[in-house]
């Protein structure tokens, strides 16, 4: 793990991504968290639920990506990640 947030009230969530999981819309994630797997470059981006358990996830390029995608899901998750390093 990168670095986490936990959602909410600081945060608005945009509806601007949909995102399907088991076939059923999602709403709202309980946090965020921003992965990357030993030996691979790029970054996963998962929407948790209130466990930490991943529920959607999406993969990208760059860390810098993962985030911009995670602002523009969930505004105002730039100045809340927690780094884990």
């Amino acid at each position: 793990m990168i670095c986490y947030s936990p959602i909410d009230q600081r945060h608005r969530f945009t509806e601007a991504c949909n995102q399907v999981a088991a076939g059923q819309l999602m709403g709202a994630m309980s946090g965020l968290a921003i992965c990357q797997d030993a030996g691979e470059d790029g970054f996963y981006l998962f929407g948790c639920d209130s466990e930490w358990q991943a529920v959607t996830d999406t993969w990208h390029q760059t860390l810098d990506d993962a985030k911009h995608q995670a602002e523009f899901e969930y505004e105002g998750v730039n100045k809340t990640w927690i780094d884990t390093a």
